[in-house]
């Protein structure tokens, strides 16, 4: 397979987190009311999706490095599938919290095996490049599916969506069950990962730097996720066909990010485009926050948020080729841990920030300070050694003393 139909394929995969939340997003409010539930506890259905995708990687992943990728993928996406259409039928806000979770739990396989596969068959500035190709292909579901959840939401409502993402499980099934090659041949199918392998991988400073930081940047982007459609909706009174306008005009910024980032990267290095990109989305984050502050209006808030979007575009392809870089023998087991870091913690801290209602305040309150944690990080692990650091994708460790 050429590399782009490998991009196309696994970014169509990867596209299980983005369209589990992106797709009923303009129908949040509409779920909130119908199943007599508060604004937290229907944020908290994304929640309980994004928790299952975290804690599903940390198991798909070292499966696939030692039963191969595709088997963990099938079982994954057709359980998907199956556990979208109980999510359509169920009768309460408890059953739906439990569908939702797994249903994250499965469609973790998506997730974490596209980035498995790409580190099987890509390195160095290669992979960076097929990263932001697959991101282009993912992108795409923040881009269609808010605009076309937007559209159905009126005339099918949140359980119609359902049944339509349960259609697109079984849609990715096919496509990987057809399209897909093994990437793992049998004979580098061993007993990696596991507990022994999160073990050496979380005593690798570096990468547990690339853990923090993503921890930080999917609080902050989960709390965008979580917070916009009450933001613009209720806030600013956008109807939810404008919502979803606004929403895929924020995903385009990021692909356009990315692109920009593609092409750079050869002559800047992943180092040096992962620093400078971090380090603006946390300034264009302060920048958001002073707008509401300041009361400047909906305008205002959407600009610092559209930037934030474009130069968000080139932080995490560069982040997970940096972190994957040296750890191609346990590229499943690299790619679970980086996953569940980014997963993680959004879907515990956005329903908190909002238990007083979701504000303009809070979603760019919070925003700001998880981008500027992230900022702060790279600083101290990956500028000091931008020095020594060639355009390549590999940042050198710090030279013991004496040595």
């Amino acid at each position: 397979m050429s590399l782009r139909r490998v991009a196309v394929v696994l970014g169509l995969l990867e596209m299980f987190g983005p369209i589990s939340m992106d797709l009923y997003m303009p129908a949040l409010p509409q779920l909130a009311t119908e199943l007599n539930t508060s604004e937290s506890l229907a944020q908290a259905t994304m929640s309980a999706c994004m928790l299952g995708l975290a804690l599903g990687q940390l198991v798909v992943g070292p499966l696939s490095d030692r039963f191969g990728r595709r088997r963990p993928l099938l079982v994954g996406v057709g359980l998907f599938a199956l556990l979208s259409l109980v999510c359509a039928v169920t009768p309460s806000i408890e059953l739906l919290l439990a569908a939702r979770f797994f249903q994250g739990l499965c469609g973790s396989a998506g997730i974490v095996i596209a980035l498995a596969v790409a580190r099987d068959l890509t390195e160095g500035v290669d992979l960076v490049r097929l990263l932001v190709m697959l991101t282009t292909v993912g992108a795409l579901a923040p881009i269609v599916a808010p605009v076309v959840g937007g559209q159905l939401a009126p005339i099918m409502g949140w359980r119609g969506i359902f049944a339509v993402l349960a259609a697109i499980g079984v849609a990715l099934f096919v496509l990987a069950l057809t399209a897909l090659p093994e990437s793992l041949p049998p004979s580098a199918r061993h007993a990696r990962g596991g507990g022994e392998g999160f073990g050496v991988l979380l005593k690798n400073r570096l990468f547990l730097s690339f853990l923090v930081v993503g921890a930080f940047g999917g609080t902050a982007f989960f709390t965008y996720l979580a917070s916009i459609s009450f933001v613009l909706q209720d806030s600013y009174s956008l109807s939810p066909q404008l919502f979803s306008l606004c929403f895929a005009a924020n995903a385009v910024m990021s692909v356009i990010g990315a692109q920009i980032n593609r092409v750079v990267v050869r002559k800047a290095g992943p180092a040096r485009m992962y620093a400078i990109c971090t380090i603006a989305t946390a300034v264009a984050a302060l920048a958001m926050l002073l707008t509401v502050l300041f009361d400047a209006g909906m305008i205002a808030l959407l600009i610092p948020l559209a930037l934030m979007m474009l130069v968000g575009g080139g932080t995490q392809s560069n982040g997970t080729a940096l972190a994957l870089a040296d750890h191609r023998d346990r590229a499943g087991t690299a790619a679970a841990l980086l996953g569940t870091a980014g997963f993680a913690i959004g879907p515990l801290v956005a329903p908190l920030a909002s238990l007083g209602g979701t504000t303009p305040l809070t979603m760019s309150l919070t925003m700001t300070i998880a981008y500027t944690g992230a900022a702060l990080l790279v600083c101290l692990t990956v500028l000091p050694r931008l020095r020594r650091t060639p355009v390549g994708v590999t940042i050198p460790e710090p030279v013991p003393p004496g040595l």
